[in-house]
């Protein structure tokens, strides 16, 4: 297998094979020598010397043997070896509109640090830029990790962003989401990664337990906070496109029915402010308060619940607002479930109950399941940090490993 390559190639011979045993530790359980023998081809002498190599790199702990520990009773015992989760560490940041949020994560994914800061929604590029250093230094103050250990940092942008993390359009609402932040994360000694947040959403569904996307093919991970945005996962694969634009929901502007992209938050405030202005809100309805700052958008869902006639109105048009969307999605590209995630999912259960009977309704044939994420407000900067763990797992052999002693204080 790997050992036919030419032996005039010997670098590139240690290298495949190195890049081959790594891939196997990452799938996260101790194994063995004849372990990556079964799965790879390679001799036992190759295995030991990759194995050793990679220890001595800081990628591999060697464990206590298999006779130690009971997997093994006769004969020599076995080498055990497993993946260094503490080998380096990334950082998952969701660089939203209102809110900038920081996750610190080893290589298994696991959370050990985390940081958030509100954010003025007229808040200049600058200052967003200012604003996600500052969290990530949070973040990995909170974790107690040493700078030198982050290996990936990945921020997800309310925005479409290409291979290189730029957003298209000089000017407007994308340049502000993401005013370059790979430019102003860039570091030799680091991968850094900057994706639509729609899309990390989807990947977080895809890769923590409690994720809908877990074991589905083919489904669509829809933000609905301020604005819509769509992960679009089709037969395995995160739809992109050629400016990292594939998801975003301004065709809505044309659906019958719909007519924007604005998210659930965004339409409790607007329609609350309407049926205050048409005087149709009764004095003792929550509607009342849409003008004022502390306004929130899940109190029109919680009153929809107290039996509130406005907020029920308003509930009622979201479900109507949803079911639409859901059917649109369906015909044009035959998913299996749609995914409502975010900060607003949980406090949507109602109206996503009421969404699916209205899907019922249209009889489509091609209509997707809909489902409430059960990730939370994290969503983001959990997919940001298993996009981060990627990123590091395709380029391993290219980094340099803080020793152990300086990768956590």
């Amino acid at each position: 297998m790997l050992e036919s390559v030419a032996a005039n190639s010997p670098t590139m011979l240690r290298r495949r094979n190195a890049d081959v045993v790594l891939r196997f530790a990452w799938t996260g359980r101790a194994f063995t020598a004849s372990d990556l023998i079964a799965h790879t081809g390679l001799t036992r002498s190759t295995v030991i010397g990759v194995c050793d190599e990679l220890v001595d790199r800081g990628w591999l702990h060697e464990l206590d043997d298999a006779r130690s520990v009971g997997e093994y009773s006769k004969g020599r015992p076995a080498r055990r070896y497993s993946l260094r989760a503490d080998a380096a560490t990334v950082v998952g940041v969701d660089a939203g509109r209102h809110r900038v949020t920081a996750s610190v994560a080893d290589l298994r994914g696991a959370v050990v640090g985390t940081a958030e800061r509100a954010i003025d929604d007229d808040a200049s590029g600058e200052e967003r830029r200012a604003m996600v250093t500052a969290v990530i230094d949070d973040a990995v103050t909170a974790a107690g990790v040493h700078g030198d250990g982050v290996r990936a940092i990945c921020v997800g942008v309310p925005a479409p962003a290409d291979a290189a993390g730029a957003s298209p359009g000089a000017d407007g609402f994308w340049s502000l989401s993401n005013p370059d932040f790979a430019g102003l994360l860039a570091d030799d000694r680091r991968l850094v990664v900057v994706d639509n947040d729609a899309n990390l959403a989807a990947i977080a569904e895809s890769a923590e337990p409690a994720g809908h996307g877990v074991g589905i093919a083919s489904f669509i991970t829809l933000l609905s906070g301020e604005r819509f945005g769509g992960g679009i996962v089709l037969d395995g694969h995160l739809l992109r496109g050629v400016r990292g634009g594939a998801g975003e929901m301004r065709m809505l502007d044309h659906v019958d029915g719909v007519g924007s992209a604005d998210g659930a938050a965004a339409l409790i405030r607007e329609w609350s402010r309407e049926a205050v202005a048409a005087g149709s809100v009764p004095k003792a309805s929550v509607l009342r308060h849409a003008e004022l700052p502390e306004f929130d958008a899940r109190d029109v869902l919680d009153a929809a619940g107290t039996g509130d006639a406005g907020a029920i109105e308003i509930t009622r048009r979201l479900a109507d607002r949803f079911a639409r969307i859901c059917v649109v999605l369906g015909e044009l590209l035959d998913v299996q479930r749609i995914i409502i995630a975010g900060a607003m999912a949980e406090p949507l259960e109602s109206v996503l109950d009421a969404a699916r009977d209205a899907i019922d309704g249209y009889d489509d044939p091609t209509s997707p399941e809909l489902v409430g994420s059960r990730l939370g407000a994290g969503v983001v900067s959990l997919g940001a940090v298993h996009r981060a763990i990627t990123a590091v797992r395709e380029s391993a052999l290219d980094l340099a490993l803080a020793s152990p002693a300086a990768a956590t204080r």
